[in-house]
């Protein structure tokens, strides 16, 4: 009688025989995250040397996707603040937090130059989702519904003009 549910053998001898994968270069690994999403210099930076890259060959390789294309901060930049206030943020907001990425502020300011929408029309479209009741008149609604832009990033003026805004 022959062994059933065998295989044991042959799946050992297999598992053995496997060649382990070379480990990625720094180059590759930052290549596998860019090619997810775009990165900021730094955070592909940080990510690089919590995976054990130096810091050195981090910034070489990020030199190298950078010259090929691959790698650009206005790319990403501008990437965010369209991702950004699309889910309802304000240029506040979203300037901090291109902040935290390490780029200067002059190539923040150039993304959010080039965002080709509406400030305005924006804040009022998270206040029709949001705060619908702000839009008929009701005082308190209304503060809380300033409020809440406030903190989403949008200024006081894009607040009042999106509060006034009747369709």
């Amino acid at each position: 009688m022959s062994h059933s549910g065998g295989g044991d053998e042959a799946a050992s001898s297999s598992a053995s025989g496997r060649r382990r994968r070379p480990e990625p270069t720094p180059v590759q690994r930052a290549l596998g995250l860019l090619t997810r999403r775009e990165h900021s210099r730094h955070e592909l930076v940080r990510k690089l040397k919590q995976r054990g890259v130096d810091a050195d060959a981090a910034a070489a390789a990020i030199d190298r996707l950078a010259e090929a294309g691959w790698q650009d901060d206005a790319r990403f930049a501008e990437a965010l603040v369209r991702n950004r206030a699309g889910s309802g943020y304000g240029p506040a907001y979203i300037r901090a937090e291109l902040g935290t990425h390490g780029l200067p502020a002059d190539l923040v300011e150039a993304a959010l130059e080039a965002y080709d929408g509406d400030w305005i029309d924006n804040a009022r479209q998270l206040l029709r989702r949001r705060h619908p009741q702000a839009l008929d008149g009701d005082r308190e609604a209304r503060r809380k519904a300033a409020d809440f832009l406030l903190r989403r990033g949008f200024g006081m003026d894009a607040a009042r003009a999106a509060l006034a805004g009747r369709d």
